[in-house]
């Protein structure tokens, strides 16, 4: 449970408006579920609403190089249109589903560098009170731990994650941004690529992996940079039972010849609008169910998760402590 975070009052004598989030690690498309605590001013109030704000800190690219700024990618009305009466206390429950495509922030326990806050807004008589964020938690679903897992045993190792304003063209992507993670090569693929980046796009009924090779030219920047890429589509359902590290081999095999065969300065598959490819059809419609199980460490998870604690840990301290702070004085928009 996340501590209790009480909010700026609404003037002299307002009410004042405190938020518990009771869901302690969420995941993409999961429940999240907690508390908002009102205590009346010196008068009845009319809550007009009680709006939560899901919010997450992202970085832009463009020519005059990056920038970082606060998007809001969700809005939920949890409650309104009641008189809270002089000095009463009211605690207003809420269940609200997240975005499918809510960045994974921890793996293993281990934080990735993803900052995501939970916002609650209070609406009196015209007025509106946006306070202090309480940080949200979320782990990856089964089938994105399964290819995590998969990249850790076969040798890969992260080097760092971060979200990215932009959309990846041919795929169902809906937020305003992507999650972005970098990984080192494995030794095997040390002396065909320099760095693979993977993207998870999550929906409904499936996972959408989106694999670059040596990307050069960011997101935004309009040229190919010399990427290689492809994407390739994960089952919810049944995740048991696959040969994982066989798949996800054969995944980064593929763009490994694709560069090798087409040279550092061309795509694989069709190009999408920033110059990046996709490759269709070379990996299989995989059906997922609960997961293979969370391997710590020392397990299959370490070597992709590893640095992790020595590379990121010490600098989200900080980070994060400023992003909850200052983030009003960052935020550039909604959406």
């Amino acid at each position: 449970m996340v501590s209790k975070k009480l909010l700026g009052s609404l003037g002299v004598g307002g009410p004042t408006v405190g938020t518990v989030l009771d869901t302690a690690t969420a995941v993409p498309g999961g429940s999240l579920n907690g508390r908002v605590h009102l205590k009346g001013g010196s008068a009845d109030f009319t809550i007009e609403h009680i709006t939560l704000e899901l919010v997450a800190r992202v970085e832009a690219e463009h020519e005059d190089g990056e920038s970082e700024g606060v998007v809001a990618f969700d809005r939920f009305t949890v409650g309104g249109a009641f008189v809270l009466p002089e000095g009463a206390e009211v605690t207003v429950p809420f269940d609200v589903a997240l975005p499918w495509e809510t960045p994974v922030t921890a793996l293993y326990g281990q934080d990735l560098g993803i900052v995501l806050g939970v916002r609650t807004e209070l609406s009196v008589a015209g007025a509106k009170d946006k306070g202090d964020l309480d940080r949200l938690a979320v782990g990856p679903l089964p089938a994105q731990e399964a290819v995590l897992e998969a990249l850790g045993q076969l040798g890969f190792g992260f080097r760092s994650a971060d979200l990215e304003i932009g959309h990846i063209r041919g795929t169902g992507q809906q937020l305003p941004f992507c999650q972005k993670i970098e990984l080192s090569p494995a030794p095997q693929y040390a002396h065909q690529v320099n760095e693979i980046e993977l993207t998870f796009l999550a929906g409904p009924g499936r996972l959408e992996v989106v694999l670059e090779a040596d990307k050069r030219g960011g997101l935004l920047s309009g040229d190919g940079g010399g990427d290689v890429a492809g994407r390739f589509t994960v089952g919810h359902h049944e995740v048991q039972g696959r040969d994982w590290n066989t798949e996800v081999d054969a995944w980064i095999r593929s763009l490994a010849e694709a560069r090798a065969a087409y040279g550092s300065h061309a795509v694989y598959g069709h190009a999408d609008g920033y110059g990046h490819g996709h490759s269709e059809g070379h990996g299989h419609e995989h059906r997922s169910g609960h997961g293979t199980g969370t391997v710590v460490a020392a397990g299959a998870a370490g070597p992709a998760v590893g640095v992790v604690g020595g590379m990121v840990a010490a600098e989200v301290v900080d980070e994060v402590g400023d992003f909850f702070e200052g983030d009003e004085e960052e935020e550039g928009g909604e959406g």
